[in-house]
């Protein structure tokens, strides 16, 4: 490859959408890599799963998005798209990413966030040549052991 390895992802970034929030894998819309060989495009979609799957990493994250959606059955832990819960703003080299999460009882919150702030910023940042400014993260809800479904008796 012609360019330098820290350098692969990063070569001639431009954006094709400036002020961009989603959580949609669907958009078209995110940041464009040119190089001298072609065009790659990665949607704000691409960098929303990254980010998520980064945070199902983490040991004590019980489940993303706000608790109102599990509670009405549109999302259990475990089940929910990699997108959700996450939130991204891209720009020409940057982006910075939000993400709404439900810890599990017994591990420390601070400790927690940080590891997943640092999950996301290097896989994002690994994965797309991005620099991730910030990681915004928002506790919205906590699961403890006797929270889990009880299983059915009836088969």
């Amino acid at each position: 490859m012609d360019l330098p390895k820290e350098h692969t992802a990063m070569a001639t970034a431009t954006e094709t959408r400036t002020d961009a929030k989603t959580s949609s894998a669907d958009t078209n819309t995110g940041l464009t890599l040119e190089t001298d060989k072609g065009i790659t495009t990665v949607a704000d979609g691409v960098v929303a799963k990254l980010a998520g799957q980064a945070v199902r990493e983490i040991d004590g994250v019980a489940g993303m998005g706000k608790s109102f959606r599990r509670l009405l059955g549109r999302a259990k832990p475990g089940q929910e798209s990699l997108a959700q819960g996450v939130n991204v703003e891209v720009g020409k080299k940057e982006a910075a990413i939000d993400v709404v999460i439900m810890v599990r009882y017994g591990f420390p919150i601070p400790t927690l966030a940080q590891e997943v702030r640092e999950n996301v910023i290097a896989r994002v940042e690994n994965g797309t040549g991005l620099i991730v400014k910030e990681v915004n993260i928002e506790v919205d809800d906590m699961l403890f052991d006797d929270d889990t479904p009880a299983e059915s008796r009836v088969q």
